[in-house]
């Protein structure tokens, strides 16, 4: 089909986006003052101009062709476009406040109103906030933040493509009613929006449509051809790119190649899959393709040569071809070039935000003039990154590996062993984390606080937490994990095969940045990793205090994964380890073990076809790391912030005693999920939205855990959060906890 516009020129090398965090985390340090009062408004926007700056002049000093802009978000980029076309709940504009702490009151709820639901971004770490459209909601064009940002790279001198999620990928996340039932009245506002910017000066919108690599329907995909078909008759707006990613397009492909747009950006990392596509449709002479070849995904360095190679066979089937990265750099750190520390061998074969930019410049380059200028390829993966022992026990394993005994016969002795009451009452594991505990571990990192020292500090707030959770009458305990920095990297940090960063920080929600460690060679445990903790926090106490755990599949969902060998035998390496640690924990006298898989869901593929294949070994590679204990030995896990009814009998088979599940923000909807697969073992929907600072009214507790035991019998019914409690402070934990503990009581009949 011919565009209104024609041919028209994209440039060589683009990136669909970049993090926006800061270097050092400016942003989440911004944005945390203002919401404790220690900065206005004006200062926070200031500290904003300032990040978005630096991302656009680095861009530009790189020489990148294509500049995007509106990536930057205070908080997430879904609820940027909500605001964008007026999907604000009425909930939230009756507050009265103004447009800032409205968006704030979105993300994180108010004492009167809990917050959006947030949910995990596709495949990613990174949590969207999910929009909710009602009868109620008045679809509005305000395209303020998206013209001020290109105004303000435009005063800069450098003119850049203003990004937002597209109308059907839009709907398809959203909360509410039939998602298509008002396309064409968002797609209208969408047009508004579009004429907006084209009076502004602007050439070029990039609208992200990546909903559109998972399996779709006939009806699903006629939507998009239509919400495209629409905007791409427009008399007045810029060329429109089409951004997808995380995948293959599948029958969407022709789809959009079908519509007046400009330019289709196509993910060649992930979704090899795509240039078939593209080969099916024929010639393309009026379209720019934009091909996805460097990982924005990961942080290994890109085959330069043989990405040079697939972006020599889109130039063979279209005529205008622009080299990106295969999704926004928003999923990997800044810049490498600060890791001093790091292995050689290992630093060598990384590749960072900055670094990628680089490499698409090199690309387009490389497309342009051939390869000689492009570096060698890598040596052979250094030998010592092996481990043959781990590899032979793996080799050896057998299904009895991974069974217990049948979930009645464990549940018996368990009771008899551990003597609960109904509806039990627990924490998920993690205690607030104290800006003197985090003093403590960087003096205990520099050598400013001796092992001796730095061991008493956590033993005595261990000691705290567990006199806490006694005054609060919780039933079974936690050691509120003081001596962590990270779910993940606390164990990255003790297991061979893994490489931590010192700066390489991610955004992972809001202002919550983690820094993924490395899986760059066989796992190994070298010695016992949190036993002596736990069986410190054991010794306070009569009641049980559950050893806490990450378990295989989120250690590797939330690392950067090595990507020379399937990633389930990465998962058993990591399991054979946790294993180990969970026999020692068991050996020490600790009754309860929790293993944590929130991410389960997040790295389900996004085609059905490929998903059976993946819960096999992620539930397998579970089911390795706790089938090594007694019976009477509990097992738990902690699911967060998914959809789960896509996995519920995944989350069956991982065959937990308990499992305690986010619930709050979802109205306990994972109970009916629950309930349809006749699930029968323990379960703890979460009562209060930590992630919130509001606290829990006790109507709204007693509420939650009445509906709760609606569907679930109360024997088997836990009491709990929906996650850990190191983002929260004191104050609103005790008053949060006192509630949870009280309902508890009140629904028991106590």
């Amino acid at each position: 089909m011919t565009t209104a516009f024609g041919p028209t020129p994209f440039g060589q090398s683009t990136v669909l986006g970049y993090p926006r965090i800061g270097a050092n985390r400016e942003l989440k340090n911004a944005v945390e003052a203002y919401w404790a009062g220690r900065m206005n408004a004006a200062e926070l926007e200031a500290v904003a101009g300032v990040l978005r700056a630096e991302v656009w002049r680095t861009l530009q000093n790189a020489r990148l062709d294509a500049v995007p802009s509106n990536t930057f978000s205070y908080y997430d980029h879904v609820l940027d476009t909500a605001v964008a076309v007026g999907a604000v709940p009425q909930r939230f504009t009756r507050l009265g406040l103004s447009d800032l702490d409205t968006y704030f009151a979105m993300a994180r709820g108010v004492d009167a109103e809990p917050a959006l639901e947030l949910t995990k971004w596709f495949d990613t770490n990174y949590h969207y906030l999910v929009p909710e459209i009602s009868p109620e909601t008045v679809f509005a064009a305000d395209p303020a933040k998206a013209l001020q940002e290109y105004t303000e790279a435009a005063e800069l001198g450098i003119m850049t493509r203003p990004v937002l999620v597209g109308p059907a990928t839009f709907l398809l996340l959203a909360k509410g009613e039939d998602p298509f039932a008002r396309l064409d009245e968002l797609v209208a506002v969408y047009a508004d929006i579009l004429r907006q910017l084209a009076k502004a000066g602007v050439a070029w919108v990039q609208l992200d449509e990546p909903a559109y690599v998972a399996d779709r329907t006939a009806d699903e995909i006629d939507a998009l051809r239509r919400a495209y078909a629409t905007l791409g008759e427009l008399e007045q707006r810029p060329r429109i790119f089409v951004a997808t990613y995380f995948g293959e397009l599948g029958d969407a492909l022709p789809a959009l190649l079908d519509t007046p747009i400009e330019a289709l950006g196509l993910d060649l990392v992930a979704g090899e899959g795509n240039l078939a596509g593209l080969a099916a449709a024929g010639p393309l002479r009026d379209k720019t393709i934009v091909a996805g070849l460097v990982d924005g995904h990961n942080i290994w360095r890109t085959d330069l040569r043989a990405a040079v190679a697939a972006g020599a066979t889109v130039a063979g089937l279209a005529d205008h071809v622009s080299v990106s990265t295969s999704c926004s750099l928003l999923h990997v750190p800044v810049d490498l070039s600060v890791e001093t520390h790091l292995d050689p061998d290992l630093y060598a074969r990384l590749a960072f935000a900055r670094q990628k930019v680089d490499e698409v410049v090199l690309l387009g380059k490389g497309l342009r003039d051939g390869t000689a200028h492009l570096p060698d390829p890598l040596p052979p993966i250094p030998a010592s990154w092996r481990h043959d022992d781990v590899r032979a026990r793996l080799a050896a394993l057998t299904p009895a590996d991974r069974q217990r005994g049948t979930y009645t016969e464990r549940a018996a002795v368990q009771q008899a062993r551990l003597g609960l009451p109904d509806l039990p009452t627990t924490t998920i594991g993690s205690f607030p984390q104290t800006g003197e505990l985090r003093k403590a571990r960087a003096a205990f990192k520099k050598g400013e606080l001796d092992e001796a020292g730095y061991t008493e500090r956590m033993k005595a707030e261990i000691e705290h937490v567990i006199r806490l959770q006694e005054q609060l009458g919780l039933d079974v305990l936690v050691h509120g994990e003081p001596e962590r920095n990270d779910m993940v990297q606390y164990f990255g940090d003790q297991l061979d095969g893994f490489g931590t960063t010192e700066f390489g920080w991610v955004q992972s929600y809001g202002s919550r940045c983690v820094r993924p460690p490395i899986i760059y060679g066989d796992v190994a445990r070298k010695a016992a990793m949190t036993v002596s903790w736990s069986v410190f926090a054991q010794s306070l106490t009569g009641k049980p205090v559950k050893g806490m755990l990450t378990g295989p599949v989120t250690i590797l969902a939330w690392s950067f994964v090595r990507n020379d060998q399937p990633r389930a035998d990465t998962a058993d390496q990591v399991a054979l380890a946790l294993r180990d640690e969970c026999h020692d924990l068991e050996a020490a006298g600790i009754t309860v073990i929790q293993v944590d898989e929130p991410a389960l869901r997040e790295t389900l593929p996004l085609r059905k076809a490929d998903q059976k294949a993946y819960l096999d070994w992620a539930v397998g590679s579970f089911r390795l790391a706790t089938s090594g204990v007694a019976d009477d030995t509990q097992i738990h896990t902690h699911l967060c912030y998914s959809e789960f009814g896509e996995i519920i009998t995944a989350i069956d088979a991982l065959d937990a005693d308990v499992t305690s599940i986010e619930a709050s923000r979802s109205k306990m909807e994972v109970l009916d999920d629950l309930a349809a697969i006749g699930y029968s073992r323990g379960v703890g929907p979460g009562v209060w939205d930590i992630h919130s600072p509001r606290v829990p009214s006790h109507d709204e507790v007693v509420s939650s855990l009445r509906r709760a035991v609606d569907a679930v019998p109360a024997r088997r019914l836990w009491v709990n959060p929906d996650c850990g409690l190191k983002t929260r402070g004191y104050p609103e934990v005790e008053a949060s906890l006192k509630r949870l503990v009280a309902a508890a009581a009140v629904v028991r009949g106590n």
